[in-house]
């Protein structure tokens, strides 16, 4: 956090910074919860897919303006190349942004990767090929936007 920051400030964004954490938390939840009462793959699977698919989607297109100005997309032009695609708000709006918005959209977005090698360790170590698959998925989705946002804002600083 910035020092210099007032002491009694607030979360600029509290329903953007909710949100950004909720679909990861339930992702990561419903993942490891359900080992305990569902025995259905599928379920687990789906569930735990679409849960992360709505945080990558709510993460890119709001979260990510809104809490650090930075949107970014991948597009793949006419000879067939992959081109990034960044969009930013002017230097003087990027200072302007909340530290700790700012300090919750990135320390959630590297904590979740994180968290999400952890259980494929534990997949691996388990022998579930599985279970790795959708940590594999979840793990694909969060590092996406990590390499997306990072690559924004270092584009930004330019």
């Amino acid at each position: 956090m910035d020092p210099n920051q007032p002491v009694g400030e607030n979360y600029a964004n509290p329903r953007t910074c909710f949100f950004h954490v909720l679909f990861k938390a339930a992702a990561l939840a419903f993942y490891i919860l359900s080992a305990l009462f569902i025995d259905n793959f599928v379920i687990i699977f789906v569930v735990t897919v679409l849960l992360a698919a709505l945080d990558f989607w709510v993460v890119k297109n709001v979260s990510g303006r809104i809490l650090v100005g930075l949107r970014w997309w991948n597009e793949i032009n006419d000879l067939g190349e992959s081109v990034w695609k960044f969009e930013c708000l002017d230097h003087e709006s990027l200072a302007r942004m909340n530290k700790k918005d700012s300090w919750l959209f990135w320390w959630t977005l590297y904590l979740t990767a994180i968290l999400w090698i952890v259980l494929a360790i534990f997949s691996l170590i388990r022998l579930q090929a599985d279970y790795l698959l959708v940590v594999g998925v979840c793990l694909t989705l969060s590092i996406a936007n990590i390499v997306g946002f990072t690559k924004c804002k270092k584009d930004a600083k330019k």
